[in-house]
């Protein structure tokens, strides 16, 4: 959709290197809270007001629904309003959606406040970040997707733990609201000064190039529902997520009865500290890897990693398997914009970054949801992350069917 800028990549006085800070803080509390910190929300809720969490569980698929429908629409949205006034609503969005988990006191303030949430996702999330840092850069567009993504795992390394340390000694209500407020505080000024397009890109189409050549979106997502190649991407990594969106949901409280609210902290915190690891190996050696095979490699390092963690009570393997599955669970998000970038092309770059972000939500959405009724089925959580290790083996072997190799869409 938008043509790269042909300037020095590799220079840190690139101004495409302040938009990757930028995506990473957005990264940062959009993940942090709207992701990796519902396992704190599913146990504090629950603590708090005595909720069932199969009615946690539920508002968290409701708000990925939700957002998975939102997300289609976001390269309309781009033209419409703008991309800092996109952000900036969903930074609002964001940060009213967590004063109000702090505040509320009946279910339909959780199911208003998981909905506020979705908004914040269209703003400040996937779609968002990888079609500006597509639009900053070319050779080093790998590179730049996996920093800014380090932001998402940087979430889970540092405002999980720090949520539930908070809620410990100050309580649920005070963690949420001080953890906001360093949201307002950090995010606002990076993305007023330095998010925008690159130079030469026309503002009446906010962020197309002045030459045209982009196909328009209604028109691209019709080519991309009747395109082979974006099926065998979409679909596996849609399996994948779910089955890791599930675990990631109901990590502390799988983990918790096993060893302790800390350690069960500590888990998280491992587990999204190797996603950093991961992306950034990625990042570092993706224009030499073929990122199907990479991605096939994920989804078994995750199955095996729960399976091996259902095997075990020891706190010490637990963490281990934690930390393997870990390795993978940033890439999930890093390898649908390479293969769209290699397989679909740039003319359909926002418009497939969009649909096939809204199918994979719309499926993963369903994760938390299943995962917790077949843990309220059964009483515990064996044959829900069996099911999910089952999940993780399917996507593997669907996303390496390549039919038809490349398959670039013409611009029209």
């Amino acid at each position: 959709m938008i043509a790269a800028t042909r300037v020095d990549e590799s220079s840190l006085h690139y101004r495409g290197w302040r938009v990757v800070l930028a995506c990473f803080l957005m990264a940062f509390f959009m993940f942090g809270f709207g992701l990796y910190g519902q396992g704190v929300y599913l146990a504090e809720l629950q603590r708090a007001h005595g909720w069932p969490g199969t009615l946690v569980s539920a508002a968290s698929t409701f708000s990925f629904l939700l957002t998975s429908v939102l997300v289609i629409f976001t390269d309309d949205l781009l033209a419409r309003i703008g991309l800092r006034s996109l952000i900036l609503c969903g930074l609002v969005a964001l940060g009213a959606s967590t004063v109000l988990l702090a505040l509320m006191q009946t279910p339909w303030q959780l199911y208003l406040a998981y909905g506020l949430m979705s908004v914040g996702w269209t703003g400040m999330g996937t779609v968002v970040i990888a079609t500006v840092l597509n639009s900053w850069f070319e050779r080093r567009r790998g590179l730049a997707l996996s920093l800014a993504f380090n932001g998402a795992t940087c979430g889970g390394i540092v405002l999980v733990p720090l949520l539930l340390s908070l809620s410990g000694s100050i309580g649920f209500r005070s963690a949420m609201l001080a953890a906001t407020t360093a949201m307002i505080v950090l995010v606002l000024p990076v993305v007023v000064i330095f998010i925008g397009w690159p130079t030469g890109m026309s503002l009446a189409s906010d962020g197309r190039s002045s030459g045209g050549g982009a196909a328009a979106p209604g028109r691209s997502r019709k080519a991309l529902l009747a395109n082979a190649a974006f099926w065998t991407m979409v679909l596996p990594i849609a399996i994948a997520l779910l089955a890791q969106m599930g675990f990631i949901i109901h990590q502390v409280s799988f983990l918790e009865p096993l060893i302790g609210r800390s350690a069960a902290g500590l888990a998280v915190t491992v587990m999204a500290a190797m996603a950093v690891v991961g992306r950034l190996s990625l990042g570092l050696f993706v224009d030499r890897l073929d990122p199907r095979l990479a991605c096939a490699a994920s989804m078994t390092s995750q199955a095996t990693a729960l399976f091996v963690l259902l095997q075990s009570t020891n706190p010490t393997m637990l963490l281990l398997c934690c930390a393997v599955y870990g390795f993978s669970i940033g890439n999930m998000i890093t390898f649908p914009p390479l293969i769209i970038q290699r397989e679909i092309g740039a003319s359909a770059f926002a418009a497939a970054m969009g649909l096939g972000t809204s199918i994979s939500g719309i499926v993963s959405a369903f994760g938390p949801g299943i995962v917790g009724l077949v843990r309220s089925f059964t009483g515990n959580y064996t044959t829900a992350f069996a099911m999910c290790v089952v999940l993780d083996l399917a996507a593997a072997g669907i996303v390496l069917w390549r039919p038809g190799g490349r398959a670039k869409l013409a611009a029209s």
